[in-house]
């Protein structure tokens, strides 16, 4: 299977019309007509039912297009990788600004330390964009906040901190010194749900917290923001029932950096020191 044939197939299969995808592949209708039959012939398959008035994918077709995706992605990624490995060593490690839990700055200096480190630099991203960066060979390593998506990735959690509810300071629940799920109107199911709600238009947490300051919105965030972010018109109470929130690494699975490795290794150093309060 050549990645052309691929390509055309992914184009008809989201199109769902071939006189559109061709328009979208740039060419004529009769070729990518042509090149599908062949694909068809070449799997043994029928990927499309066709009418004269719908197209429409069989299963066959369905199972294609989601490993055609992932084929097609991997192949961009490599010729990205490729690229920026000839530019000179170097690893892009994405996080959000706001979600290191306190760990970026000593990973980093502890791994510049290491004799075989190669240049970080590190690659700001909104919230959840991580894995797509990994994917698409846009970085080589990041931090990121279970849940995620993690196919193709591997990862090592890293923390496993508490939750706090975020308020107004004049919010009616602010007067208490901790409080329960319920009082949020949330349980345990719906916890990751909310903070997403709450997160959606906001880029970065200053955003999330003046939303709170104008009594916009009441979210949860991990419990080291107490510290890090203090801020008039807001204030932390303890949820102690709010499933943890849990900070891993992530990396391509099918990475065989040596620069990749010593930083997760460095990575879990750091984090196992934190816990334990060195």
């Amino acid at each position: 299977m050549e990645s052309r044939s691929l390509r055309y197939f992914v184009a008809v299969a989201e199109e769902l019309n071939f006189a559109r995808a061709a328009e979208r592949l740039g060419i004529s209708p009769p070729p990518l007509s042509r090149a599908i039959r062949r694909l068809e012939a070449e799997l043994g398959v029928t990927l499309f039912e066709r009418t004269t008035h719908r197209v429409a994918r069989t299963p066959a077709g369905d199972v294609l297009l989601a490993e055609a995706r992932v084929a097609l992605d991997a192949l961009e990624a490599a010729g990205r990788r490729a690229r920026r490995a000839a530019e000179g060593p170097k690893l892009v490690l994405a996080v959000k600004a706001d979600g290191d839990a306190g760990l970026l700055e000593p990973i980093l200096a502890r791994y510049a330390s290491e004799p075989d480190a190669v240049p970080v630099a590190v690659r700001l991203c909104g919230w959840q964009e991580q894995p797509r960066l990994l994917r698409a060979g846009e970085a080589d390593v990041a931090l990121v906040h279970a849940p995620f998506d993690g196919t193709g990735l591997d990862t090592e959690t890293l923390a496993a901190e508490p939750r706090v509810a975020v308020l107004a300071a004049d919010h009616p629940l602010a007067a208490r010194d901790r409080l329960e799920l319920a009082d949020l109107g949330l349980d345990a199911g719906s916890v990751e749900r909310h903070i997403d709600e709450a997160r959606r238009g906001h880029d970065d947490l200053a955003q999330v917290l003046t939303a709170v300051s104008l009594g916009k919105v009441v979210t949860l965030l991990p419990a080291s923001v107490t510290a890090r972010y203090p801020r008039p018109g807001v204030v932390y109470r303890p949820v102690p029932e709010a499933p943890p929130v849990v900070l891993a690494l992530a990396w391509p699975e099918r990475s065989r950096s040596t620069a990749t490795a010593a930083l997760v290794r460095v990575a879990a150093e750091v984090a196992e020191a934190a816990r334990n309060g060195a």
